[in-house]
Protein backbone atom coordinates (compact mmCIF):
# COMPACT_ATOMS: atom_id res chain seq x y z
CA UNK A 1 0.00 0.00 0.00
CA UNK A 2 1.43 3.33 -1.05
CA UNK A 3 0.29 6.94 -1.23
CA UNK A 4 -1.41 9.30 1.20
CA UNK A 5 -4.18 8.38 3.62
CA UNK A 6 -6.52 10.95 5.13
CA UNK A 7 -7.88 10.36 8.65
CA UNK A 8 -10.73 12.03 10.48
CA UNK A 9 -11.08 11.08 14.13
CA UNK A 10 -7.38 10.26 14.07
CA UNK A 11 -6.88 10.84 17.81
CA UNK A 12 -9.51 8.32 18.93
CA UNK A 13 -8.90 4.67 19.79
CA UNK A 14 -9.32 3.33 16.26
CA UNK A 15 -7.67 6.29 14.55
CA UNK A 16 -4.59 6.12 16.76
CA UNK A 17 -4.30 2.35 16.34
CA UNK A 18 -4.73 2.47 12.56
CA UNK A 19 -2.16 5.21 12.10
CA UNK A 20 0.40 3.37 14.23
CA UNK A 21 -0.40 0.03 12.66
CA UNK A 22 -0.03 1.28 9.11
CA UNK A 23 3.20 3.11 9.98
CA UNK A 24 4.77 -0.04 11.46
CA UNK A 25 3.87 -2.25 8.49
CA UNK A 26 6.90 -3.40 6.47
CA UNK A 27 4.74 -3.51 3.32
CA UNK A 28 3.32 0.03 3.57
CA UNK A 29 4.73 3.30 2.35
CA UNK A 30 2.46 6.29 2.77
CA UNK A 31 1.99 9.77 4.17
CA UNK A 32 -0.72 10.41 6.76
CA UNK A 33 -2.94 13.48 6.76
CA UNK A 34 -5.17 14.25 9.74
CA UNK A 35 -8.30 16.38 9.76
CA UNK A 36 -8.30 18.75 12.75
CA UNK A 37 -10.74 21.41 13.98
CA UNK A 38 -8.07 23.99 14.81
CA UNK A 39 -5.16 25.75 13.20
CA UNK A 40 -2.90 23.04 11.69
CA UNK A 41 0.34 22.51 13.59
CA UNK A 42 2.16 20.94 10.63
CA UNK A 43 1.82 20.01 6.99
CA UNK A 44 0.42 16.66 8.09
CA UNK A 45 -2.79 18.33 9.33
CA UNK A 46 -5.71 19.82 7.43
CA UNK A 47 -8.19 22.14 9.14
CA UNK A 48 -11.88 21.44 8.67
CA UNK A 49 -15.17 22.39 10.30
CA UNK A 50 -17.88 19.98 9.10
CA UNK A 51 -20.65 21.94 10.81
CA UNK A 52 -19.81 25.07 8.79
CA UNK A 53 -21.30 26.00 5.43
CA UNK A 54 -17.84 25.55 3.93
CA UNK A 55 -16.10 22.66 5.69
CA UNK A 56 -12.64 23.28 4.18
CA UNK A 57 -10.84 26.54 3.53
CA UNK A 58 -8.77 24.80 0.85
CA UNK A 59 -8.81 21.32 -0.64
CA UNK A 60 -5.57 21.11 -2.66
CA UNK A 61 -3.98 18.74 -0.13
CA UNK A 62 -6.90 16.31 -0.52
CA UNK A 63 -6.24 15.60 -4.17
CA UNK A 64 -5.00 12.17 -5.26
CA UNK A 65 -5.33 10.36 -1.93
CA UNK A 66 -4.86 6.60 -1.79
CA UNK A 67 -7.65 6.39 0.78
CA UNK A 68 -9.70 8.37 3.27
CA UNK A 69 -10.76 6.90 6.62
CA UNK A 70 -13.59 8.66 8.45
CA UNK A 71 -13.95 7.79 12.15
CA UNK A 72 -15.45 10.94 13.68
CA UNK A 73 -18.49 10.92 15.96
CA UNK A 74 -19.62 11.52 19.54
CA UNK A 75 -19.00 8.49 21.79
CA UNK A 76 -22.17 6.41 22.12
CA UNK A 77 -21.26 5.33 25.66
CA UNK A 78 -19.95 8.70 26.89
CA UNK A 79 -23.06 9.57 28.90
CA UNK A 80 -26.77 8.92 29.37
CA UNK A 81 -28.84 9.26 26.20
CA UNK A 82 -30.77 12.45 26.76
CA UNK A 83 -32.68 13.91 23.82
CA UNK A 84 -29.91 16.48 23.42
CA UNK A 85 -27.10 13.94 23.43
CA UNK A 86 -28.93 11.72 20.94
CA UNK A 87 -29.11 14.70 18.57
CA UNK A 88 -25.38 15.27 19.10
CA UNK A 89 -24.59 11.63 18.28
CA UNK A 90 -26.60 11.82 15.07
CA UNK A 91 -25.34 15.22 13.93
CA UNK A 92 -21.67 14.49 14.72
CA UNK A 93 -21.77 11.43 12.48
CA UNK A 94 -24.19 12.30 9.72
CA UNK A 95 -23.16 15.90 9.16
CA UNK A 96 -19.41 15.18 9.18
CA UNK A 97 -19.79 12.17 6.88
CA UNK A 98 -21.87 14.10 4.38
CA UNK A 99 -19.50 17.07 4.45
CA UNK A 100 -16.46 14.89 3.81
CA UNK A 101 -18.21 12.81 1.14
CA UNK A 102 -19.29 15.92 -0.76
CA UNK A 103 -15.81 17.45 -0.66
CA UNK A 104 -14.13 14.23 -1.81
CA UNK A 105 -16.71 13.78 -4.56
CA UNK A 106 -15.89 17.23 -5.96
CA UNK A 107 -12.13 16.73 -6.21
CA UNK A 108 -10.36 16.53 -9.56
CA UNK A 109 -8.54 13.41 -8.31
CA UNK A 110 -10.70 11.86 -5.57
CA UNK A 111 -9.43 9.06 -3.31
CA UNK A 112 -9.66 5.52 -4.59
CA UNK A 113 -11.54 4.37 -1.51
CA UNK A 114 -13.40 5.92 1.43
CA UNK A 115 -13.74 3.89 4.65
CA UNK A 116 -16.47 5.13 6.99
CA UNK A 117 -16.93 3.78 10.50
CA UNK A 118 -20.29 2.22 11.31
CA UNK A 119 -21.39 -0.35 13.90
CA UNK A 120 -23.11 -3.70 14.32
CA UNK A 121 -25.79 -1.75 16.18
CA UNK A 122 -27.33 -1.26 12.74
CA UNK A 123 -28.87 -4.75 13.06
CA UNK A 124 -30.80 -3.96 16.24
CA UNK A 125 -31.74 -6.59 18.84
CA UNK A 126 -32.01 -9.87 16.87
CA UNK A 127 -31.82 -12.68 19.41
CA UNK A 128 -30.13 -15.83 18.06
CA UNK A 129 -30.45 -14.87 14.37
CA UNK A 130 -27.15 -15.16 12.46
CA UNK A 131 -26.50 -11.83 10.75
CA UNK A 132 -24.27 -11.09 7.77
CA UNK A 133 -24.01 -8.11 5.44
CA UNK A 134 -27.10 -9.21 3.50
CA UNK A 135 -29.30 -9.14 6.63
CA UNK A 136 -31.95 -6.47 6.98
CA UNK A 137 -31.27 -3.38 9.04
CA UNK A 138 -32.91 -3.52 12.46
CA UNK A 139 -35.01 -1.09 14.47
CA UNK A 140 -34.22 1.27 17.33
CA UNK A 141 -32.17 4.41 17.83
CA UNK A 142 -28.77 2.84 17.10
CA UNK A 143 -30.05 1.12 13.96
CA UNK A 144 -31.55 4.39 12.70
CA UNK A 145 -28.36 6.26 13.59
CA UNK A 146 -26.16 3.81 11.69
CA UNK A 147 -28.48 3.80 8.69
CA UNK A 148 -28.35 7.59 8.42
CA UNK A 149 -24.58 7.50 9.00
CA UNK A 150 -24.04 5.13 6.10
CA UNK A 151 -26.45 6.94 3.79
CA UNK A 152 -24.57 10.21 4.36
CA UNK A 153 -21.63 8.88 2.30
CA UNK A 154 -23.81 8.59 -0.81
CA UNK A 155 -22.25 11.63 -2.59
CA UNK A 156 -18.87 9.87 -2.62
CA UNK A 157 -20.41 6.68 -3.99
CA UNK A 158 -22.22 8.58 -6.72
CA UNK A 159 -18.90 10.17 -7.71
CA UNK A 160 -17.40 6.72 -8.34
CA UNK A 161 -15.40 6.44 -5.10
CA UNK A 162 -15.38 2.93 -3.63
CA UNK A 163 -17.15 3.39 -0.30
CA UNK A 164 -16.85 0.84 2.52
CA UNK A 165 -18.85 0.99 5.75
CA UNK A 166 -16.97 -0.73 8.57
CA UNK A 167 -19.65 -2.18 10.86
CA UNK A 168 -17.51 -2.61 13.97
CA UNK A 169 -18.38 -4.86 16.86
CA UNK A 170 -16.79 -4.60 20.31
CA UNK A 171 -13.10 -3.81 19.72
CA UNK A 172 -10.89 -5.46 22.34
CA UNK A 173 -8.17 -3.10 23.55
CA UNK A 174 -7.04 -3.07 27.16
CA UNK A 175 -5.82 0.53 26.87
CA UNK A 176 -9.00 2.16 25.56
CA UNK A 177 -12.65 1.70 24.78
CA UNK A 178 -15.24 -0.50 26.45
CA UNK A 179 -12.81 -3.18 27.64
CA UNK A 180 -10.72 -0.65 29.54
CA UNK A 181 -13.86 0.49 31.38
CA UNK A 182 -14.74 -3.10 32.31
CA UNK A 183 -11.33 -4.06 33.67
CA UNK A 184 -11.40 -2.31 37.10
CA UNK A 185 -14.67 -4.05 38.03
CA UNK A 186 -13.53 -7.47 36.86
CA UNK A 187 -10.12 -7.12 38.53
CA UNK A 188 -11.92 -6.54 41.82
CA UNK A 189 -13.85 -9.77 41.31
CA UNK A 190 -17.11 -7.84 40.93
CA UNK A 191 -17.76 -8.59 37.27
CA UNK A 192 -20.37 -10.85 35.74
CA UNK A 193 -22.99 -11.20 33.03
CA UNK A 194 -25.34 -8.38 32.06
CA UNK A 195 -29.01 -9.26 32.41
CA UNK A 196 -29.64 -12.87 31.36
CA UNK A 197 -26.21 -13.07 29.72
CA UNK A 198 -27.74 -14.87 26.75
CA UNK A 199 -27.41 -11.92 24.40
CA UNK A 200 -24.82 -12.38 21.67
CA UNK A 201 -21.75 -10.14 21.51
CA UNK A 202 -19.86 -9.65 18.26
CA UNK A 203 -16.26 -8.59 18.81
CA UNK A 204 -12.82 -8.27 17.23
CA UNK A 205 -9.24 -7.85 18.47
CA UNK A 206 -7.68 -4.45 17.82
CA UNK A 207 -4.82 -6.06 15.87
CA UNK A 208 -7.35 -7.62 13.49
CA UNK A 209 -9.09 -4.26 13.00
CA UNK A 210 -5.82 -2.83 11.71
CA UNK A 211 -5.20 -5.81 9.43
CA UNK A 212 -8.79 -5.81 8.16
CA UNK A 213 -8.73 -2.09 7.36
CA UNK A 214 -5.56 -2.55 5.33
CA UNK A 215 -7.10 -5.59 3.61
CA UNK A 216 -10.22 -3.62 2.69
CA UNK A 217 -8.16 -0.78 1.22
CA UNK A 218 -6.16 -3.21 -0.90
CA UNK A 219 -9.08 -5.44 -1.98
CA UNK A 220 -10.95 -3.64 -4.75
CA UNK A 221 -13.73 -6.23 -4.76
CA UNK A 222 -14.88 -5.09 -1.31
CA UNK A 223 -17.41 -2.29 -1.12
CA UNK A 224 -20.57 -1.40 0.76
CA UNK A 225 -21.09 -2.75 4.27
CA UNK A 226 -18.38 -4.91 5.87
CA UNK A 227 -18.91 -6.60 9.24
CA UNK A 228 -15.73 -5.94 11.21
CA UNK A 229 -16.06 -8.82 13.69
CA UNK A 230 -14.57 -12.30 14.09
CA UNK A 231 -16.52 -15.36 12.90
CA UNK A 232 -17.00 -16.49 16.52
CA UNK A 233 -19.42 -14.29 18.49
CA UNK A 234 -19.97 -15.23 22.13
CA UNK A 235 -22.80 -14.74 24.56
CA UNK A 236 -22.38 -12.06 27.19
CA UNK A 237 -22.14 -14.77 29.87
CA UNK A 238 -19.33 -16.48 27.94
CA UNK A 239 -17.54 -13.17 27.52
CA UNK A 240 -17.81 -12.41 31.25
CA UNK A 241 -16.38 -15.81 32.19
CA UNK A 242 -13.53 -15.42 29.69
CA UNK A 243 -12.66 -11.95 31.00
CA UNK A 244 -12.76 -13.24 34.56
CA UNK A 245 -10.28 -15.97 33.65
CA UNK A 246 -8.09 -13.43 31.84
CA UNK A 247 -7.73 -11.35 35.03
CA UNK A 248 -7.70 -14.40 37.33
CA UNK A 249 -10.86 -13.40 39.18
CA UNK A 250 -14.33 -14.92 39.50
CA UNK A 251 -17.02 -13.36 37.30
CA UNK A 252 -20.15 -14.44 39.13
CA UNK A 253 -21.90 -11.20 40.10
CA UNK A 254 -24.61 -10.46 37.51
CA UNK A 255 -25.93 -6.98 36.77
CA UNK A 256 -29.73 -7.31 36.62
CA UNK A 257 -31.45 -5.83 33.58
CA UNK A 258 -33.67 -3.57 35.69
CA UNK A 259 -30.61 -2.09 37.42
CA UNK A 260 -28.90 -1.42 34.09
CA UNK A 261 -32.03 0.33 32.84
CA UNK A 262 -32.14 2.50 35.96
CA UNK A 263 -28.52 3.56 35.52
CA UNK A 264 -28.21 3.79 31.74
CA UNK A 265 -31.77 4.30 30.54
CA UNK A 266 -32.37 3.62 26.84
CA UNK A 267 -28.70 2.75 26.31
CA UNK A 268 -29.10 -0.39 28.43
CA UNK A 269 -31.54 -2.04 26.03
CA UNK A 270 -29.87 -0.80 22.85
CA UNK A 271 -26.19 -1.29 23.69
CA UNK A 272 -25.82 -3.57 26.73
CA UNK A 273 -28.70 -6.04 26.53
CA UNK A 274 -29.26 -6.19 22.76
CA UNK A 275 -28.30 -9.44 21.03
CA UNK A 276 -26.34 -9.31 17.75
CA UNK A 277 -24.91 -12.55 16.40
CA UNK A 278 -22.92 -11.05 13.53
CA UNK A 279 -20.53 -12.86 11.16
CA UNK A 280 -18.02 -11.30 8.72
CA UNK A 281 -19.25 -13.01 5.55
CA UNK A 282 -17.63 -10.61 3.08
CA UNK A 283 -14.21 -10.74 4.75
CA UNK A 284 -14.29 -14.53 4.88
CA UNK A 285 -15.44 -14.84 1.26
CA UNK A 286 -12.54 -12.68 0.05
CA UNK A 287 -9.89 -14.66 1.95
CA UNK A 288 -9.21 -12.55 5.03
CA UNK A 289 -7.86 -14.53 8.00
CA UNK A 290 -8.04 -13.46 11.64
CA UNK A 291 -5.03 -13.58 13.94
CA UNK A 292 -7.21 -13.89 17.06
CA UNK A 293 -10.53 -15.58 16.27
CA UNK A 294 -10.97 -16.99 19.80
CA UNK A 295 -12.08 -14.89 22.76
CA UNK A 296 -9.60 -16.38 25.26
CA UNK A 297 -6.50 -15.58 23.20
CA UNK A 298 -7.85 -12.22 22.07
CA UNK A 299 -8.39 -11.11 25.67
CA UNK A 300 -4.98 -12.38 26.70
CA UNK A 301 -3.31 -10.34 23.96
CA UNK A 302 -5.45 -7.27 24.72
CA UNK A 303 -4.33 -7.33 28.36
CA UNK A 304 -0.61 -7.77 27.72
Amino acid sequence: MQGRILFSGASGMLGTALRRGFASSPTSSFETLQLVRRQPASGAEVEWHPEALRAFAQTDSLENLAAAIHLSGANVAARRWTAGYKREMVESRVRSTRALAEILAGLSQPPRVLLVASATGIYGDRGDEALDESSEIGTGFLADLCRAWEEAAQPAKEAGIRVVHLRCGLVLDGEAGALKKMLPIFRLGLGGRLGSGQQWMSWIALADVIRAARFVIETKALSGSINLVVPNPVTNAEFARALGRAVCRPAILPAPAFALRLVFGEMADEALLASQRVVPRKLMDTGFTFLYPGIEEALRVALQ
